[in-house]
This record gives structure tokens, sequence and C-alpha cells, in this order.
């Protein structure tokens, strides 16, 4: 079975770092895309970034130079810098065969699910 588990979300202040990590079982992320997602309270689901089998990534305006999307065969990682009350969400990570459209993945893909992140004082 397929699977993707997220860890690492938790409470912080502005200003801190989390880092997420998301778990791949029953497959390697060796030839898939990768990407996170998120979706704050009241909000639709956003893309947050994504990154090609390649290594080709790209990131949402919103936390372009704050946010790192890295990988390695197992684990799908996003190391969150200078947090800010908007980031407070549900993070998802996703994994897919198919293509990044930008910073977000699209096609057919796998979810994780789900890690809150609240970022406050």
């Amino acid at each position: 079975q397929l699977q993707l588990v997220e860890s690492g979300g938790g409470l912080v202040q502005p200003g801190g770092s989390l880092r997420l990590s998301c778990a791949a079982s029953g497959f390697t992320l060796d030839y898939y895309i990768i990407g996170w997602f998120r979706q704050a309270p009241g909000k639709e689901r956003e893309g947050v970034s994504c990154s090609s089998s390649g290594g080709m990534t790209n990131y949402a305006d919103s936390v372009k130079g704050r946010f790192t999307i890295s990988r390695d065969n197992a684990t799908v990682y996003l190391q969150m810098n200078s947090l800010k009350p908007e980031d407070t969400a549900i993070y998802y990570c996703a994994a897919g065969r198919d293509y990044c459209s930008g910073y977000v993945p699209a096609g057919k893909f796998y979810w994780g699910q789900g890690t809150q992140v609240t970022v406050s004082s």
C-alpha cells in the first residue's frame, strides 16, 4: 500500500522555524514529482511548492525565500523559516508521476494526511 505520512507540525512563534517531513512507504520517491499544499481555516487548499524528479523547484510568492523543499529517496521535507501568522494552516505533502504546474503538483498524485502548523505568539 502506497502511503505518505507527514510529521513535524506544531506551534511556533512568529519569526520561528519548523521542518516538516513526509515519509513515503510502499514506494521510493526517485522518479516522482513532490510537493506541498496547505489549507488555512476558511480558505481553499493552495499549492506551496513543487519539485520535479530532476530537481527543478518552484515556490508560491508568499513563501519564496522562506521555505525550502527537499527530498531523499524516502522522505520529502519542507524547511520553513521566518514563519508568519498567515502561514498557519494544515500542510499536506503530495507525490505523483505527472508534472509540476509551476509551484503546484498537477495530474494524479498521492496525498499525506496533513500536519497542523500554527504560528502565533
